[in-house]
C-alpha cells in the first residue's frame, strides 16, 4: 500500500514546518512526514523550508535561540512525529545565500536521524547530489533519495541513482510514468512523488504503482488511499 507522506506535516490545515503541523498529520492519519532542515549560525539544526524567516532574516546569520519558536530543533520536529516515517529534505543549493559547498550540516542530519529513528522510518533527500553523496560517505546504510523536477529519460533517472548509492527517487508528480515506476521497482528502487492534492492526479498514481505521495492534505489523501486498496 502506498504511504501517505504530509508535506512540512498537515500544511493545509497548520502552520507548515512545526510541531503542530507533524503533530496534526498523525492525527489525520500520515505514514510519514517530509520536512525541511537548514543550519543555524550556531550549527545547530532547524526545520524551516527557505533560507529567509518571514521578516527577511537569514536563518544561516542567526543563533537557533535567536529564531522565532514556531521554529522547531530538527530534533523537536523527529520528537513530534513519533511513531511516523520521517523524509528530512537537506536543503543546501547552489544558489541560496547560505549554500555551504562541503555540506557540513549532513554531518549533523545523518547523526540526527540515526539518533532518533530506525533505518526503516527515516529518508534523506535532497535536490544536491554533492549533499546525497555525503551523506552516502559517511553512512552506507541510511536511505537516500534524489529530489527531481529534471525531464529525463526514465531509465537515465534510475542508472543516476543508482550510481550515487540511492534508495529511491522523489520526483516532481508530472514527471512520474509507468514506465518510469516499473524501471524504478526493477532496479530496487522507491518512487515517492511530491506534491498531490488533487484527487484524480492521486489516482493516476497509485495506478502507476508509486510507493507513496507526498501531500498537503494528508487526511484526503489517507481517505484515497484506503479507498484505492479496498
Amino acid at each position: 500500500m502506498a504511504l501517505v507522506i504530509a508535506h512540512r506535516g498537515a500544511s493545509a490545515t497548520h502552520p507548515e514546518n512545526t510541531v503542530e503541523a507533524f503533530r496534526a498529520a498523525a492525527e489525520q492519519g500520515a505514514d510519514w512526514v517530509e520536512l525541511d532542515v537548514r543550519r543555524a549560525a550556531c550549527g545547530a539544526l532547524v526545520v524551516h523550508h527557505d533560507a529567509h524567516l518571514a521578516d527577511g532574516r537569514l536563518i544561516g546569520d542567526h543563533r537557533a535561540d535567536d529564531l522565532p519558536s514556531a521554529v522547531p530543533s530538527l530534533a523537536e520536529a523527529l520528537e513530534a512525529c513519533g511513531s511516523m516515517g520521517v523524509n528530512i529534505e537537506v536543503k543546501n543549493m547552489q544558489g541560496d545565500p547560505d549554500y555551504d559547498d562541503e555540506n557540513v550540516l549532513v554531518d549533523a542530519v545523518v547523526g540526527v536521524s540515526r539518533a532518533y529513528l530506525e533505518l526503516d522510518r527515516v529518508l534523506l533527500s535532497s535536490f544536491n547530489m554533492d549533499a546525497m553523496d555525503k551523506v552516502r560517505s559517511i553512512d552506507t546504510e541510511v536511505p537516500a533519495a534524489w529530489i527531481t523536477m529534471e525531464i529525463i529519460d526514465a531509465g537515465q533517472a534510475v542508472e543516476r541513482a543508482l550510481a550515487h548509492g540511492l534508495q529511491a527517487i522523489n520526483p516532481y508528480f508530472g514527471l512520474v510514468t509507468s514506465t518510469l515506476v516499473e524501471k524504478a521497482h526493477a532496479a530496487g528502487l522507491k518512487v515517492f512523488p511530491w506534491t498531490v492534492d488533487d484527487p484524480e492526479e492521486a489516482h493516476r498514481l497509485l495506478d502507476a504503482g508509486v510507493d507513496g505521495i507526498v501531500s498537503n492534505v494528508p487526511a484526503t489523501l489517507r481517505e484515497i488511499v484506503d479507498d484505492y486498496r479496498e
